[in-house]
């Protein structure tokens, strides 16, 4: 008689047929039989990592937010020299008085 883990290790798909068709219904998959013992296989093969994985020690181990020691860099929130409203209208595509013209994008419902 083997144990679960036994059964892992040698490995033999831990996941069922049945299960992998459920799985692909779920994702709307329409899969053959040859398609679904492949999946059985490749899934049995991921859950197999899944679980090595699993049996690793963290205990005392600090939770990374990113794999590299870093923070954000921002910079001063400090008001500086714009363009001149010249300069704008200038790079401007379209203008209508001393505004920039665009294309109107919501219907108000007024024909216009």
């Amino acid at each position: 008689m083997t144990t679960h883990d036994e059964h892992r290790d040698s490995g033999s798909s831990s996941i069922s047929i049945e299960e992998v068709r459920h799985v692909a219904e779920l994702a709307r998959l329409a899969m053959s039989d040859e398609e679904l013992a492949a999946c059985q296989n490749q899934l049995g093969s991921i859950l197999n990592h899944i679980a090595t994985i699993d049996g690793i020690d963290v205990q005392g181990v600090q939770p990374l937010a990113h794999a590299i020691d870093m923070s954000n860099r921002l910079s001063d929130d400090i008001a500086g020299d714009s363009l001149s409203i010249e300069d704008v209208l200038a790079n401007a595509p379209a203008i209508e008085d001393r505004f920039i013209a665009v294309p109107k994008v919501l219907d108000t419902g007024d024909g216009e």
